[in-house]
């Protein structure tokens, strides 16, 4: 089991995540797919179905499967880098 202060610390980090998902999600000049995955990897994070860390790698896994996209603006997979090294430390 995961320690309280652990528990906060990937709760802080969901947060954090979640914040530059929105960011992403309303960023009109970023292609209406990715900000669509962005919207969905909020939803991930935000349900309550799971466990902190099996939240944080189904929505890495939704992130990891639009980097690959050609008409992401660079800054944009910048932030949805930081978001997935946020959430990879997030462990049961």
């Amino acid at each position: 089991m995961v320690g309280k202060k652990k528990l906060q610390e990937y709760e802080e980090r969901i947060k954090q995540a979640l914040v530059i998902l929105g960011q992403v999600s309303e960023d009109t000049t970023t292609p209406r797919n990715i900000r669509r995955t962005a919207k969905e990897a909020m939803d991930i994070l935000q349900s309550t179905q799971y466990t902190l860390a099996v939240r944080a790698s189904n929505a890495i896994s939704v992130i990891d499967e639009i980097l690959q996209d050609p008409n992401m603006p660079p800054y944009t997979r910048v932030k949805l880098w930081n978001v997935m090294s946020l959430l990879e430390g997030i462990k049961d």
